[in-house]
């Protein structure tokens, strides 16, 4: 966008965006005029138009050019697979994807018709098609797939992990990790080249603050 419009910024409400909106800020931008706790979706503050969207829906808004840039964790963009430009770790927001299941029962993870309880569809059968050779019947949760195994619904579960305490708690644990995740910025690739004097400089304000917060 030219002239005196603003970069249009997707976020989801939560902890991202916490994270996102105290980097920018950091970053020497103003973003005194955004209310987490509102009801408001879009908000103006220090040239930047922040809307407010479900957080699977951030590469659907970034990749079609409604937002110029986003904020979405890597376990999102992988499953989501929009044409975005991937332009930095945040390094916030860090969790793994893994398969997780009854202890004891990473042996049965090559076997044929297994069920996979994920939010992660797309990653899931890629995982077990490219890892295992096998396809797998996936059952799409959006509640607690931990359930999955303990109901005799699925056989594994693949879901995102920070501490793994919600695995233990209900007598699963981790077999494979698939990859690890955080927060990631990303660019819309038309605004990557139409906006990118302004663009640019929010990226490199960014850099040394996020090298600084990485382990």
């Amino acid at each position: 966008m030219n002239g005196g419009e603003p970069l249009f910024m997707a976020l989801a409400k939560g902890r991202l965006a916490e994270d996102a909106l105290a980097l920018i800020s950091n970053a020497g931008y103003d973003v005194g005029g955004v209310d987490l706790n509102g009801r408001k979706l879009v908000y103006d503050s220090g040239g930047v138009r922040y809307i407010f969207v479900k957080p699977a829906d951030v590469p659907t808004y970034v990749e079609h050019g409604i937002a110029d840039i986003g904020v979405s964790g890597k376990d999102t963009l992988l499953e989501e697979n929009r044409r975005l430009y991937e332009a930095l770790d945040l390094g916030f927001g860090r969790c793994r994807l893994v398969v997780a299941g009854p202890p004891g029962m990473a042996g049965r993870l090559g076997d044929n018709d297994l069920r996979i309880a994920t939010k992660y569809p797309n990653i899931a059968a890629d995982y077990f098609y490219r890892q295992k050779g096998r396809k797998v019947e996936i059952i799409r949760l959006n509640g607690s797939v931990e359930l999955g195994p303990l109901v005799g619904l699925a056989d594994f579960i693949v879901d995102i992990v920070e501490t793994g305490s919600t695995l233990i708690e209900n007598g699963l644990a981790v077999l494979e990790e698939i990859c690890p995740s955080s927060a990631r910025l990303v660019v819309n690739r038309a605004s990557m080249k139409l906006e990118h004097e302004r663009i640019a400089p929010l990226i490199e304000r960014m850099k040394p603050l996020v090298n600084e917060n990485k382990p």
